[in-house]
């Protein structure tokens, strides 16, 4: 394959460079916005593309944000591809954040008192996943399986969390297509006036058509062999 690594990184790395890129977020922004203005499609097509990359960065479907992107960004007729990019707002770096802000909002929108620090979010998180997978090894033992942890999870943590998140969502989705809407506008009218630039070097200079012979004056192709 061309765009494979030549030495495959390691999970250890993999993880690194999810938080950190070796490159730094700079230069990976960069990227994604120079692929972006270069995606062969309109303007609008690749802004509903984004919108949907954007909206789902929100939700928390840890692990399904590239499909779900790719399938929403297909329904809305926009670009798959810039949708697929736009997910890898979702990072190691940025969920945290993501999901403190959503599960206070939804909180907040649902008349839930409970108070929330980003300590006590990861321990449910780590609760919930170690009954879920209790349950999981119990279908193969004769363990029992208990789910008043995975319960209180979905009551105060996920639907919390899913709830909060659509109004983010949402206006991540906006802001993202009314800034990229212009911007690969500009970007692709600049690009075709410097084709059309290119061209015009490239294309010969036409020859000029030969002047007519003034009336009455003798016409230097009529004239006969110089006399001795």
């Amino acid at each position: 394959m061309v765009f494979k690594r030549r030495t495959p990184l390691s999970w250890w790395a993999f993880l690194r460079e999810g938080v950190w890129p070796r490159a730094g977020w700079g230069r990976v922004i960069g990227y994604f916005k120079h692929r972006l203005r270069r995606l062969p499609d309109s303007p609008e097509k690749i802004g509903r593309g984004v919108f949907a990359g954007g909206f789902v960065s929100f939700l928390p479907i840890p692990g399904f944000q590239f499909i779900a992107g790719g399938l929403l960004a297909w329904a809305m007729r926009g670009n798959v591809l810039a949708a697929l990019l736009t997910t890898f707002l979702s990072n190691p770096l940025t969920t945290p954040v993501f999901a403190v802000l959503s599960i206070e909002l939804g909180h907040w929108m649902l008349g839930i008192r409970q108070p929330l620090n980003p300590e006590m979010i990861g321990r449910a998180f780590g609760g919930a996943g170690r009954e879920l997978w209790h349950n999981a090894v119990a279908v193969f033992t004769p363990e029992r399986a208990h789910w008043d942890r995975l319960i209180d999870f979905w009551q105060t943590i996920y639907w919390p969390y899913f709830v909060g998140s659509l109004l983010p969502s949402v206006a991540c989705g906006l802001i993202l297509y009314y800034l990229t809407v212009p911007l690969v506008r500009a970007y692709q009218a600049a690009r075709r006036k410097q084709l059309q630039t290119k061209l015009a070097r490239l294309r010969p200079a036409p020859v000029p058509a030969p002047l007519p012979a003034e009336a009455g004056a003798p016409d230097p192709r009529d004239a006969g062999p110089p006399q001795g």
